[in-house]
């Protein structure tokens, strides 16, 4: 699968799980880490740990591709990596504070789900 293919499945995948402020973000020869970023909220640490996990599950059981997640309940954030995609799924507060959609301002936006 596609690394842009993996990276709208998984803003699907928050989308139908009521995840909020979905964005989709193109970081392409600019950064080394990633081709991709998702990030989205949730409303509370328990939502941030759910969404975190029916990315993973439903990534790994329609695509078929493993992801690791990194973070604990109770930070307001959660990371998934894979590889070429990388998902944030934050806390409003801790998006707020991190800001990185403004760190890689640079990047193209390819969606914003409100």
């Amino acid at each position: 699968m596609e690394s842009n293919e993996l990276a709208r499945k998984i803003v699907e995948i928050l989308e139908d799980n009521k995840a909020e402020d979905i964005v989709l973000m193109e970081l392409g020869e600019k950064v080394d880490i990633a081709d991709y970023f998702v990030i989205a909220n949730g409303t509370s640490d328990r939502m941030i740990d759910s969404l975190a996990n029916y990315v993973v599950d439903g990534v790994r059981d329609e695509c078929k591709v493993h992801g690791t997640i990194q973070g604990v309940t109770g930070g307001g954030w959660m990371l998934i990596d894979y590889g070429d995609v990388i998902v944030h799924i934050f806390s409003p507060d801790r998006r707020s504070y991190y800001s990185i959609e403004d760190l890689y301002k640079e990047s193209k936006v390819l969606l914003r789900v409100a």
